[in-house]
Formats: C-alpha cells, sequence, structure tokens
C-alpha cells in the first residue's frame, strides 16, 4: 500500500489527549470493550483507521486482516496508537493525517473503520467524502460514534447548549449533536445495520446516545 503525502495542520489537544487516553480506559472497562469487538467482528483484507485515538481498537481486530493504516492527527494520541501498534498481532501502521486528506490512494482499502470520530471532524461531509473515496467499489464502513438525541426533548436541547458553548472547546472538537447516520448516507454509503444504544446508559449524559452499525459503498 503506497501511501500519499499531503500537507496537513497540526492538531494538537494536550490537555483533551490525556484526559481521553484515561477515559477510554474506563469505557472499554464499562462496555466499549465489548462495542469495540463487535464493530471489528468480521472484517477482512485491509483496513484503515481514521482517528485511531489512542489505539484501543487495535486488540479487537480479527486475523482475517492483513494490514490496518491508522490515521492519528493528534501528537500525544498518536504515540500512545504506535505503542498499541506495536504490541497487536495485526499489522498496524500508525501516521499522521486527517479526515479530510487521507494519505491513500481511491480504492485501496477493503473496509474503513470510524470509532468515536465524526463527532470532531471540522466538516462530515467532506471526512466522509474522503473516507469514500479510499474505500473500494463494495467495501465496508463500520462506525462506532455518539450522536444526537433521537427524539426531540430535554436531552436535544442540553446537546444543542453544549455545542454552541464550551463542549468542543473541552473536548477536543467534539460535537453532541449530529445526525451521523444521515451524513454517512448522504456521502454514497448505504447503510446496512444500525444499532442505538445509550453509552453509558444514563438518561442525560450528553454525549450517551450512540450509534454502532455497517455500511457498504455500492
Amino acid at each position: 500500500m503506497r501511501e500519499i503525502p499531503v500537507a496537513r495542520t497540526e492538531v494538537s489537544y494536550p490537555i483533551f489527549a490525556r484526559l481521553f487516553e484515561r477515559a477510554s480506559v474506563r469505557m472499554d472497562a464499562a462496555g466499549g470493550a465489548a462495542h469495540r469487538c463487535r464493530l471489528l467482528t468480521g472484517l477482512s483484507g485491509r483496513v484503515v483507521e481514521v482517528g485511531a485515538g489512542n489505539g484501543r481498537n487495535f486488540a479487537h481486530y480479527p486475523p482475517q486482516v492483513s494490514e490496518v493504516l491508522a490515521v492519528e492527527p493528534e501528537p500525544h494520541l498518536r504515540a500512545l496508537a504506535q505503542r498499541a501498534a506495536d504490541a497487536t498481532p495485526v499489522p498496524v501502521t500508525v501516521v499522521d493525517g486527517v479526515a479530510a486528506e487521507l494519505p491513500a490512494e481511491e480504492g485501496a482499502f477493503d473496509a474503513a473503520v470510524l470509532s468515536w470520530v465524526l463527532c470532531s471532524v471540522p466538516d462530515q461531509a467532506v471526512a466522509l467524502a474522503e473516507v469514500y473515496r479510499v474505500v473500494r467499489p463494495g467495501g465496508l464502513l463500520r462506525f462506532f460514534e455518539h450522536v444526537a438525541a433521537e427524539r426531540p426533548g430535554l436531552l436535544r436541547r442540553v446537546q444543542r447548549v453544549a455545542d454552541a458553548t464550551l463542549w468542543p472547546l473541552v473536548c477536543g472538537g467534539c460535537h453532541t449533536g449530529r445526525d451521523t447516520v444521515a451524513a454517512i448516507g448522504a456521502a454514497g454509503f448505504e447503510v446496512t445495520t444500525v444499532d442505538r444504544f445509550r453509552f453509558p446508559d444514563t438518561p442525560l449524559a450528553v454525549a450517551g446516545p450512540h450509534v454502532l452499525g455497517s455500511a457498504v459503498r455500492p
């Protein structure tokens, strides 16, 4: 797989990255690891993971995956991802990069994985267009994201207020109120499965509503 060098802007959230490092361990212990396993089950061939964070997905890739290109722009998280990659049986290459400019050729991958990343990209449409570009026709997109509350009500109002005030500043550009499944469909993917659930399962967790599912590039 030949990487394509691209010009990038430094993405650095040093405080958030260290908070996320600790929080991700707690979230995995509280059920996140099981969700990651569901996310990656059945994948094979070449995979690109966009926004790999600190590499908590790597241990859950099945042996049928021949290689993973893990793209992560945040320096501290990328260093942690490299450490995780070194201890993972599946070959993982960790690279600097942003979702809007993936360092890969068109149609290079059999699947793409998006996990807690579409909440924080500046433009979902641009990021998903890039994912569409690098996944081959017939290839898969697997996603595990927190999203807008499904029904109008208090939680959705809280999400709107959070997104318009401090939440993105404190949480590395994260937004809680995005309709990510609709964005995936609008990018040209055919969504085949969607599981909606709360994680953590508390009524007013601002980032609690989640989706886990699969889509295919026609």
